[in-house]
Order: C-alpha cells, then sequence, then structure tokens
C-alpha cells in the first residue's frame, strides 16, 4: 500500500509539472512542446488517477488474508417458508434480513491481484454483497417470490464494479463473485461464513445447523 501511494504521489506531481510546462510553452507559443507536455500530462494524471480509485477502493474493502471467519448468521423461523436472518459481523452491528425459501446463499465480491500489480504487495481484499433466499424445489423457485437483499453500500470509486466493466482499462486486477454453495434455513440455525481466496464456505455451528444439513443431504 506504501508503494502504491507513493507512485500515485510521483505521478500526480509529474502531472502538475507538464501541466505548468505546457501552459508555459504556451505563452511563448512553442506549439509542439505544449502538445508534447500535455500528453504528458495527461498520461501521469491518468496514472495518478487508476492508482487513486486502487488506494481508495482498497481502504472501503476488508483484506482477506487465507481462510478467515468473516461472519455469523442465524435463523429464525416467522412463517411457513419464511425466515428471518440475523447476520452478525464483527465490528458491526447486527442486520436483519426477511429471507423466503428453505435455502440461503451469501455472495462477496473478491478483487485479486495478477502482475504486474502483484509488485505492489497487495492483499486480497472482498465485500459482501448479497444474501438470498431460494426454494429446493425448483416449481416453486420458478413460482414463489424471490427474496435478495443487497450488503453493499455502493461507493464513488468502487474497484470491483469498475474492473469487472472495464476490465481491458485495469490489467492485473481480478473482479470475481465469491459464493457459498445453498444451504438449508432452519428455525434456530446458526453457521459461520468464512472466506477463502475465491470461494465462501458455510458450516454449521450449532446442533440445530448441524441436523439441518443432515436431514437436507438425505434428500
Amino acid at each position: 500500500m506504501t508503494l502504491l501511494i507513493a507512485i500515485s504521489i510521483a505521478f500526480a506531481v509529474l502531472a502538475f509539472f507538464f501541466l505548468f510546462r505546457m501552459l508555459h510553452c504556451m505563452r511563448r507559443r512553442r506549439v509542439l512542446r505544449a502538445c508534447g507536455s500535455s500528453l504528458s500530462c495527461l498520461m501521469c494524471a491518468a496514472i495518478a488517477g487508476a492508482g487513486s480509485i486502487l488506494i481508495l477502493s482498497y481502504l472501503t474493502y476488508s483484506r482477506l488474508i487465507d481462510e478467515q471467519l468473516i461472519s455469523r448468521i442465524e435463523f429464525e423461523k416467522t412463517a411457513n417458508d419464511e425466515y428471518q436472518a440475523r447476520l452478525m459481523i464483527t465490528g458491526e452491528s447486527d442486520q436483519f434480513f426477511t429471507l423466503r425459501g428453505d435455502e440461503w446463499q451469501m455472495d462477496a465480491r473478491i478483487v485479486t491481484w495478477k502482475p504486474p500489480l502483484t509488485v505492489l504487495g497487495l492483499d486480497p481484499i472482498y465485500q459482501l454483497d448479497r444474501l438470498s433466499g431460494r426454494f429446493a424445489d425448483i416449481d416453486r423457485e420458478q413460482t414463489e417470490m424471490r427474496t435478495v437483499h443487497s450488503l453493499t453500500l455502493e461507493a464513488p470509486a468502487d474497484l470491483w464494479r469498475f474492473t469487472r466493466r472495464f476490465p481491458q482499462l485495469m490489467p492485473g486486477v481480478d473482479a470475481h463473485y465469491g459464493t457459498a454453495t445453498f444451504v438449508p434455513m432452519a428455525d434456530g440455525a446458526r453457521y459461520e461464513v468464512s472466506l477463502s481466496r475465491d470461494a465462501l464456505i458455510a458450516r454449521p455451528a450449532n446442533d440445530a445447523a448441524r441436523t439441518a444439513i443432515g436431514t437436507w443431504r438425505t434428500h
């Protein structure tokens, strides 16, 4: 991160240098030198801008170091095929969502680095994206009301979204989804959700969840 900040500042300084040089050449009517300085200014400003986007997004996402526990979730049945999900993330207030169906899934946005950006020594970063419910029966899944909740606060500078939209402009950045497989909901069931470098893993954390998974696997 320190190296990335230093590079961004250096190119920002160079952009201002070429801007003043361009203005100086224009006052002296040195058109060719002014054009060259303007191009150099634009290139340096673009690199500094890209570095700033990387820094801002890196700070708004959470760092991913090997596999780590990122949240806990528990369910309370409130009606037939309806549950209240309590999402617990360390350092944040608990969030409550209504999910319909008999299974749930969580998705995360994951950003990893490829050459040439690996030289910056950045850790992979992630941000929880959505929580959804579904019906195991495909006929009900096609006809019943779906419930999907966003877990992401959109930011003006979102590296993941920008890279997905313009991958050719972000060489060295890999933005993809990490998804937990569908897991059964049950009254009183609690799960722990861990994130590896490319996938979410949901594990039962109490007897109610273990029983639900055991019954679910025999279907």
